[in-house]
């Protein structure tokens, strides 16, 4: 079948995270000259593919996932039924990212590679909790020592048209949770007690919306950005006992774990607290000179006409994983102005586009 084909048929399987629903088994006999692998951690699926061309040379993998968000209501059409309708195709995962993973199946299949190895690495764990799936894949190939050189996980990042856009880093993710302790009594006798939001109050504006670093080049400033604040009982006449708050920051590589630590510290000196702060994903860049990055920069520009933004904007994806273990990693795909959306669709003519890019890629590496 063709890669539209193939497209459709993928976006048939309600594979809601962590559920595979047999995509896996899908893509794996349409690329039967692959080896693959069927890798179970806790009840989750991978599926790593993987092709020897020669002893030498480099070898390029491609990631992605075929599990997607649940659908919400609202739909105009069955989210597991592809309706294509005036250059669009509608379903879940059209965008995120079944449309990619069908490109790069697409580029691989029957592909004239010039490299040591082609790799697929696909997971039904990234929209969840990711705990494994791409990277269980990608410690199962460490042990075996057949980690890729480069990377390109095809995750939807294109913004206004396919080709304005390629990621080449992401930040990081640091979760912090702020206790104030105070003592609760009664608002009419504010002298005896502790209200944790008075004292609070002057420290909020030192935390809320605060620019860790100034940015560079390539990163925004790592801002404290308050997701939830919460304190009292939702009642008039009685001050709060504590205060709790939530914060998130998407740090660069210039602001650690250690470095929120000690601002928290310092502003919060004096005030009876308790801070948890977690990592959830580290930060990380591939170079502009570095060969995945050009080559795909070269094929994007060839096929697209366009002059792609390099950047690292944008929440977490499965490449932090690939970059952790020292594989050069891009991200590309089609537009992404609809995903997790009622009535996601993808365009017809970009995903025909993207699967061009990849094969262009695949052959000029």
């Amino acid at each position: 079948m063709n890669a539209k084909e193939f497209l459709i048929e993928l976006l048939k399987f309600k594979s809601i995270t962590p559920n595979d629903d047999g995509a896996l088994n899908f893509i794996a006999m349409e690329l039967n000259d692959f080896e693959a692998f069927f890798i179970e951690e806790q009840g989750i699926k991978n599926l790593l593919l993987t092709k020897k061309f020669k002893d030498e040379g480099d070898h390029l993998a491609f990631g992605g996932h075929v599990d997607v968000v649940p659908t919400g209501q609202g739909w105009k059409s069955d989210p597991f039924k592809p309706l294509e309708k005036e250059g669009f195709i509608y379903a879940r995962g059209a965008q995120d990212m079944k449309s990619g993973v069908a490109a790069f199946v697409h580029a691989v299949k029957n592909a004239d590679f010039k490299g040591s190895r082609l790799s697929l690495i696909l997971t039904s764990d990234e929209e969840g909790e990711a705990l494994y799936g791409t990277k269980i894949v990608l410690e199962w190939m460490k042990e075996r020592n057949i980690l890729p050189d480069y990377a390109v996980v095809a995750e939807p990042t294109c913004v206004r048209k396919i080709g304005d856009n390629i990621k080449i880093g992401r930040r990081g993710s640091i979760n912090g949770k702020l206790l104030i302790r105070g003592k609760q009594g009664h608002a009419a006798y504010p002298e005896k007690c502790i209200n944790p939001v008075h004292d609070f109050a002057p420290v909020l504006r030192l935390l809320a919306g605060f620019d860790l670093d100034p940015g560079s080049t390539q990163f925004d400033p790592s801002k404290i950005v308050i997701t939830d604040i919460h304190a009292g009982m939702q009642v008039s006449n009685v001050t709060p006992n504590d205060l709790s708050l939530m914060f998130n920051v998407r740090n660069s590589p210039d602001t650690s774990l250690e470095d929120v630590k000690n601002y928290v510290e310092k502003i919060c000196y004096g005030l009876r607290y308790e801070l948890d702060l977690r990592q959830s994903s580290e930060p990380f860049l591939t170079s502009i000179d570095n060969k995945i990055v050009q080559k795909l920069k070269q094929s994007v520009e060839k096929i697209t006409q366009e002059i792609p933004h390099l950047n690292t904007k944008g929440g977490t994806s499965d490449a932090r994983y690939f970059a952790k273990y020292g594989v050069r990693v891009v991200e590309f795909g089609v537009c992404n102005d609809t995903i997790h959306a009622i009535d996601e669709r993808v365009s017809v003519q970009e995903f025909e586009k993207l699967c061009l890019v990849f094969k262009d890629l695949v052959e000029n590496f």
